[in-house]
């Protein structure tokens, strides 16, 4: 694997029309939406432009489906505006292309998705070709939104795991994101996928589903919790580094035992637009020191720096700045206590 250089990212393709709201609404009453734009989404998506905008000279390369429509034209204009080779990135006929309501409400700072699959209901596989690549990681994502890959496929327990496994028999290192839907359904998908898996990098929601540990309770997340939860994915999976990251820090440890704990940015109140993308941030800093030999510590660094950036901006990817610039903002900021 010396010779290989960069990312892929393969998967979720959409596009995202993030609406900035005050109030989660009730029923049958009529709301003002504040704010609203269109960009692109999806873990393939996000972690694609996140790197290119940490490095450009990041080579990243990408594989998903799109529609033959607006929407996905749309994303593949994205994909040369930020210099991510796209030849994998298929686009279907006769299908919509993957959509997403991301509802970020003020009051609250919490965000609810509405999706519709489009034509990547049928994405398999088969729709993967790791052959030709020459990148060192895979970012895949996301088991729970996209019917073919969620069911079984040909002996395998669902198409994420052929995948997985697949890219990894030509050469690449594997990391895997995650939905936040129930606990059952991300431990009956993601299970099956950790032994395939070189990395994982995934919120304490997540972390505790797939591990069994309850990691938040009436004051919000519980380090110790998820300490236990990361231990206890290690066991389950081949990985060699698994991190959780949650709105106060992160915890992270390796297989020859290693142990982190970083606390994150602690970004003002009144510079935080949304949340919504902070987790593709983080994964996106993490991957990428990763990938360039750095101490976990100052992965770490980067993983909150990059998050924190993006939450400057209702959408995704907007505000996620080059590594240098992120970095400064940890530093001006400063950093939360470690969790313990």
């Amino acid at each position: 694997m010396d010779d290989r250089r960069g990312v892929a990212t393969a998967g979720t393709w959409c596009v995202d029309t993030n609406k900035t709201i005050d109030a989660w609404p009730v029923e049958d009453t009529t709301n003002e939406i504040l704010a609203m734009d269109r960009q692109g989404g999806g873990s393939g998506c996000n972690m694609a432009i996140d790197l290119k905008r940490l490095d450009p000279a990041i080579p990243v390369e990408t594989m998903g489906l799109v529609g033959d429509d607006d929407d996905g034209r749309f994303l593949l204009a994205q994909c040369d505006a930020f210099g991510v080779e796209r030849t994998g990135l298929l686009s279907l006929p006769g299908g919509a292309t993957m959509s997403v309501d991301a509802f970020n409400v003020l009051s609250t700072g919490r965000r609810t998705h509405f999706y519709h699959q489009g034509v990547t209901a049928l994405m398999s596989p088969e729709h993967f070709d790791f052959s030709r690549s020459r990148a060192r990681f895979l970012h895949l994502g996301i088991p729970g939104g996209h019917a073919r890959m969620d069911a079984p496929w040909r002996g395998e327990a669902n198409g994420w795991v052929a995948t997985l496994r697949a890219a990894r028999q030509c050469g690449l290192a594997t990391n895997l994101e995650l939905m936040s839907t129930s606990r059952e359904r991300i431990a009956a998908l993601a299970r099956p996928c950790l032994p395939h898996l070189d990395l994982l990098i995934v919120n304490d929601f997540e972390i505790g589903a797939l591990a069994d540990v309850e990691t938040r309770d009436a004051n919000g997340a519980n380090a110790k919790a998820i300490a236990r939860a990361v231990d206890a994915a290690l066991s389950l999976g081949a990985m060699r580094l698994v991190v959780a990251h949650f709105p106060e820090g992160a915890i992270a440890a390796t297989r020859e035992g290693g142990r982190f704990a970083l606390g994150s940015v602690a970004m003002p109140k009144d510079a935080v637009a949304g949340v919504n993308g902070a987790g593709d941030a983080f994964a996106a800093g993490m991957l990428y020191g990763v990938h360039e030999g750095w101490p976990i510590e100052k992965g770490l660094r980067l993983a909150h720096a990059c998050a924190a950036a993006s939450m400057r901006a209702v959408s995704t990817t907007a505000r996620v700045a080059p590594v240098a610039e992120c970095l400064a903002l940890a530093e001006k900021w400063g950093l939360r206590p470690a969790p313990a």
